[in-house]
């Protein structure tokens, strides 16, 4: 009887659970067949698990194969980068020898003396701050490029002076002989005294990277050497506000601080990138990495090996996207083109006969749908090769030929303070006054025609489209305004449609659309 007992109170325990086993493996996977046998505590329910097929475990080993084949090949490339900060500006006097309670260090003279001058407790080395300040030095990445000592990396690894040392994958250590740096992207290039036997990593074309492809980096994160992630390109083209030259990719390949310099790298052992930035509140890996794309890091490295600086192009103009509403009244597709703001006097883009409201649709045959795509490629355009640019006036195109040249140093908008101070508009909802030349002056303008917005009213039809007091209105419907009465008469000649202005501040030029 005890036993009969026993196996029920067995029967009644083990049966609900078997029964809730089963109920959620058919509602987790209706298409997996079950025993035909009831499930209850003598006979439970058993699940046929599906075979992994050959077919499957070839496919999940060619692509570890392919891992391994980067691993093995790239890795000899990767270097860890040390910026050691020059000592030789600081105080001589020497750390204490007392500990934070001010008696005698009680290690002194033996291995662990430092761990107590003045108190202090050394951090981790391998657990290097993200932002260390900029005496404590830090640890980066770098990919050689050259078997000749040419090593890339990130300016920002070897900002701040002091001596740059590399670290190769064998455990040599070499002391940087040059370091070349192009802040606007971000590169460096550190020359080091190579004896031939160095490995170096080949540049792809990072053009040819599309989003979803398998890419893996590899570097130095937290200083812990030769790590490699995986992923798969992000996105491309991407700007986030951090250099001034930006067109990231981006990439959900684990990338730490530390990975900063290292290669971004496709499944055939190419380098597509120099790994840069990471977007993260904590500090770590978030999904979310940039990367320089190799492109425009080889154009850096290779002007910075040869002449040690970065010459760029420049055409003249102030340009801003073209946006839904501007695409309907300047005659082109949302993005199908960069829009003209404004041309700089004396200028190749003045020399061109450019006029505002132009819009940029093609550049050296590269469809530009960025104002990014566009800076970079006239930037990349060889002084004294001539450029075909594509351009939409009026709604119909037009070709302009363009010489480069040489970016003046002083080419530069004016980041000057604007003071506004007319004539109301009640049916926009703002106030103008004309544009004299001390008031131009004052809001850091060259040009002065047009006039200026000194108050806007809340919830107006000029609030809402992003008008503020400060700005000068140059142009209304296309049309030039250079007076109060001009802005007046353009204004009511078209007062209930829509007006397309162009503005004009101490930062640039854009166009604004007012909806009617």
């Amino acid at each position: 009887m005890k036993k009969l007992k026993s196996r029920l109170r067995t029967a009644l325990v083990a049966a609900p659970l078997s029964l809730a086993a089963a109920g959620l493996l058919m509602a987790a996977a209706p298409a997996t067949k079950l025993d035909q046998q009831p499930a209850t505590a003598s006979a439970p329910a058993t699940v046929t698990k599906p075979a992994i097929t050959p077919e499957q475990l070839n496919i999940a080993n060619s692509l570890s194969q392919a891992f391994r084949n980067v691993a093995d090949s790239v890795l000899p490339a990767v270097v860890a980068i040390e910026n050691r900060p020059d000592t030789s500006w600081r105080s001589a006097k020497p750390a204490p020898d007392d500990n934070s309670a001010g008696g005698q260090n009680p290690f002194k003279g033996t291995p662990f003396e430092d761990m107590f001058r003045g108190g202090q407790i050394p951090m981790n080395p391998n657990m290097i701050p993200r932002q260390a300040p900029r005496s404590q030095g830090g640890i980066g990445s770098g990919v050689i490029i050259d078997s000749a000592g040419i090593v890339l990396t990130n300016n920002h690894v070897v900002d701040g002076g002091g001596t740059v040392i590399v670290k190769t994958q064998d455990g040599r250590e070499f002391e940087a002989v040059e370091v070349f740096t192009d802040p606007k992207t971000d590169i460096a290039v550190v020359k080091i005294n190579g004896d031939g036997s160095l490995t170096a990593a080949k540049l792809g074309n990072s053009d040819s990277t599309s989003v979803g492809d398998w890419v893996i980096a590899l570097g130095q994160p937290f200083g812990l050497e030769s790590t490699v992630t995986a992923g798969i390109v992000s996105a491309k083209n991407r700007g986030i506000g951090i250099t001034a030259r930006e067109n990231f990719i981006q990439t959900d390949a684990a990338i730490n601080p530390g990975n900063s310099g290292g290669p971004l790298v496709n499944l055939h052992g190419e380098v597509v990138g120099i790994n840069t930035a990471i977007s993260s509140r904590g500090g770590g890996n978030n999904g979310i990495g940039f990367a320089v794309p190799s492109n425009l890091a080889r154009w850096v490295s290779d002007q910075l090996v040869a002449n040690g600086t970065v010459q760029r192009a420049y055409l003249g103009v102030a340009i801003q996207p073209v946006s839904h509403q501007l695409a309907a009244q300047l005659g082109v597709s949302p993005r199908g083109g960069v829009a003209v703001t404004n041309v700089f006097p004396d200028t190749p883009a003045a020399k061109m006969g450019f006029r505002p409201g132009d819009v940029i649709v093609d550049f050296g045959g590269t469809k530009v749908a960025t104002p990014q795509q566009l800076q970079l490629a006239v930037e990349r355009s060889a002084i004294g090769k001539t450029v075909s640019v594509e351009v939409v006036r009026d709604g119909k195109t037009i070709s302009l030929s363009y010489d480069p040249e040489a970016a003046p140093n002083d080419f530069a908008a004016s980041d000057r303070e604007q003071k506004p101070d007319g004539v109301k508009m009640q049916s926009l909802g703002i106030e103008v006054t004309p544009l004299t030349s001390d008031v131009a002056k004052q809001l850091g303008l060259e040009d002065k025609s047009g006039v200026v917005v000194t108050r806007v009213q809340e919830g107006s039809r000029a609030e809402q489209a992003g008008l503020s007091p400060g700005m000068v209105i140059a142009q209304v419907n296309r049309n030039d305004v250079t007076t109060t009465a001009e802005f007046e008469d353009a204004v009511k000649s078209d007062e209930d449609g829509t007006l397309l202005l162009l503005v004009r501040n101490e930062r640039g030029s854009r166009f604004v659309v007012i909806e009617g």
